[in-house]
Formats: C-alpha cells, sequence, structure tokens
C-alpha cells in the first residue's frame, strides 16, 4: 500500500516559514509536496488568475512555485503536478490568526476550500498573535490534526479552519471545536497623501470588536485553547431560505 500524498500550499509564498514549518511536520506522514505562491498573496481570498498564463516553477524535489494565487496553487497541483489525487491538503502555517469574517478574505481558508471542492480532506493552519512567530508549537499541532484527519473522516463537504495561540505547548489549555465568530474594525482605513498631495487610502490596520458568544474561535484563541472550526462549502442561509418561502409570497 503506497503512503498518503500530502499536498502542502499556503498563501504567504513558498519562502514563508510557516510553510517550511508545515511540510517538515507533515513529511513524517507520508510524502509531502509544496505547491504554493512564489510571493506573498493575503487577502487574496478564493481568486483564480484567468487573465494571463501560469508558470510553474520546481524549486526542489518535492517542492514546486506558481506564479499565482493560493487556488491557482491548488487547481494546477491536482490537475497537473502531482501523480494522483492527494489524500490530505494541509494550508498554513499562516502567521496571524484567520478568524470570524476574516476567513472570507484568506488565502490560507480559501486554498483549503478549492481542495474540500475537489473531494479532498482539506485544513487550513494559523498561528495567533505577533511578529516574531513561533512556529514549532503550530507545526506539531498540525502534525495532531493531519494525522487524525488521515485516519478519521471529515465532515462531509466541509474544511477544518484552525488556530493556534501564541503559547507554549504546555500552556496551551486544549481543543475546542467551534463556530466561526464575527468581528467588525473600526478606522481600519487610513487616508494618505502622495508628494503631490493627491489623496490615497491604505485598506489595513484598525481596531477588532468582536461578537458572537463563548463558543467562537475568536473566544477559544483568547482563552488559550486551540480553535478548530468546521466550515462547510454549502452557503445556503436555510434559515433564511424558509424564512423567504413562508414570507414573501412571490
Amino acid at each position: 500500500m503506497s503512503q498518503p500524498l500530502i499536498l502542502v500550499t499556503n498563501d504567504d509564498g513558498v519562502y514563508a516559514p510557516g510553510i517550511r514549518a508545515l511540510h517538515e511536520a507533515v513529511s513524517s506522514l507520508g510524502e509531502a509536496v509544496i505547491v504554493a505562491p512564489e510571493r506573498d498573496n493575503s487577502a487574496v481570498s478564493h481568486s483564480l488568475t484567468m487573465n494571463r498564463p501560469l508558470r510553474v516553477v520546481k524549486l526542489e524535489s518535492q517542492i514546486h512555485t506558481i506564479d499565482g494565487t493560493p487556488t491557482d496553487c491548488v487547481t494546477i497541483a491536482i490537475n497537473k503536478i502531482l501523480r494522483r489525487k492527494p489524500d490530505l491538503l494541509v494550508s498554513g502555517i499562516n502567521p496571524g490568526p484567520n478568524l470570524g469574517d476574516d476567513i472570507s478574505y484568506s488565502g490560507t481558508v480559501s486554498a483549503a476550500i478549492e481542495g474540500t471542492m475537489y473531494g479532498i480532506p482539506s485544513l487550513a493552519f494559523s498561528l495567533g498573535g505577533n511578529p516574531p512567530y513561533d512556529f514549532e508549537v503550530a507545526a506539531a499541532v498540525a502534525w495532531k490534526l493531519a494525522s487524525m484527519a488521515l485516519a478519521m473522516r471529515l465532515p462531509p463537504n466541509s474544511l477544518l479552519n484552525i488556530n493556534i495561540p501564541p503559547l507554549p505547548a504546555g500552556a496551551i489549555q486544549g481543543i475546542r471545536f467551534t463556530r466561526q465568530g464575527r468581528r467588525r474594525y473600526r478606522d481600519a482605513i487610513q487616508e494618505t497623501f502622495d508628494p503631490w498631495g493627491r489623496k490615497h487610502y491604505w485598506i489595513g490596520g484598525g481596531t477588532a470588536h468582536w461578537s458572537g458568544g463563548d463558543d467562537t474561535d475568536e473566544e477559544a484563541i483568547r482563552s488559550g485553547c486551540i480553535s478548530v472550526t468546521p466550515i462547510q462549502l454549502d452557503l445556503t442561509n436555510h434559515d433564511g431560505l424558509e424564512y423567504l418561502a413562508r414570507q414573501w409570497k412571490m
């Protein structure tokens, strides 16, 4: 029986320390192949490059890079680079959390979404906190959860969004299965001026305000726990569907 084939990707680029730590961690579980963007693609969400051709460069025997997005990397890896469909996809380790509404923008999570669309068990890993990042504990968590994903099934049509608190192993308070929280940013758009006095806007930063309750991903991280959130492909609001059928008389 052949060993598991594991696709490793990210949104921070092929040279990011997080993906190297992740690759090293899961290499003991099977044949781990990196296919990752050549540069940082943070916050590109689930975008595909369709306005130009894409170039694949083989850097090492098990490391490839593509001049595209994380989603580009996953679909080209599955269809053109790998010798067969992978048994597992792992994305990350992202430096910084992907919690709440931020998962809609995350290239890390979107790579796992693309894998799930191909029927591949997919995990997205992010490490909370601020730089400098130490990926040692997060890599150990990734190994544990990846081994579990290979041994047991994920929920149908779902990926796991995993966030790890920036704590020593002995300080982590366990694992929580959570739901997605909600967040709003205040003062996230900054005005700036170029040397000619023309106004420009810079998106990013600001102060996050969270809501959603004690069972959310954000609360788990704040409590020192690893957050594991199942994210489903079906975006239908089924309660909303029932409401429309009941209340909107066409």
